[in-house]
This record gives structure tokens, sequence and C-alpha cells, in this order.
């Protein structure tokens, strides 16, 4: 089901200072930079700053994505193995799909296909 860990995105509330900031720690620019999403590329694996949202809560600001071929059949086993669905399956465009997933220990588990 897990090909690798894809992408890490860290919810922020103010996402141009987050911006700024990983720009001076890291001397990276970022390869996408939208007010709705910052994407930074280390070396293959992604570093997104994402606006928070009603689905933010303290404990669950950072979620580490895993790349998948079938988001759609992958959302439906986990949550047959007892994992509730916190963002459903999203195309975040560029032919792109996201969801995340809550473990029933609480953790929250990222899903990207086509990244």
């Amino acid at each position: 089901m897990f090909k690798k860990l894809r992408t890490v995105i860290y919810n922020v509330s103010d996402v141009q200072k987050a911006k700024a900031w990983y720009i001076d720690l890291t001397g990276n620019q970022p390869y996408f930079d939208e007010p709705f999403y910052v994407g930074f590329d280390f070396n293959g694996c992604e570093l997104g700053l994402h606006p928070e949202d009603e689905t933010v809560t303290r404990g669950n600001q950072s979620i580490a994505y895993w790349s998948v071929d079938n988001i759609e059949q992958c959302v439906q086993q986990l949550v047959k193995k007892g994992a509730t669905i916190l963002s459903d399956v999203t195309d975040v465009g560029g032919g792109i799909k996201a969801a995340t997933v809550i473990d029933p220990w609480g953790n929250a588990v990222g899903l990207i296909e086509g990244a």
C-alpha cells in the first residue's frame, strides 16, 4: 500500500511568515508559491506549508503523506481497518490527489497520489 514517504505538510497560522522563515533557515526558494500552499523540494521530499483550517487542532499541525497508487482504494482499506476520514480524497491540482485519515490511535496519516 505505502510506497515511500513523499510529503510533510506543516499547517501554519501565517503562510507568508512561515515561508520567509523556511527560506531563511534553508536558503531554498519554494518551487510552488500560492496563498493556499507553499511547497519546497528538499532532495525529492516535499515540505508543504498550508494555512490552518477547521481540521487543524493542537497535535495534528503536521502530517506526513505516503505516496500511493490508488488513493480511493487505500482510503477504503484504511477505513475498513478502523481509520476515520479527516479530509476525504481531494484533487489538489496537477493530477495530484490527497487525503488524510486518523488511525485508531489518533495519528493523522496522509495519502498522496500522482506526486
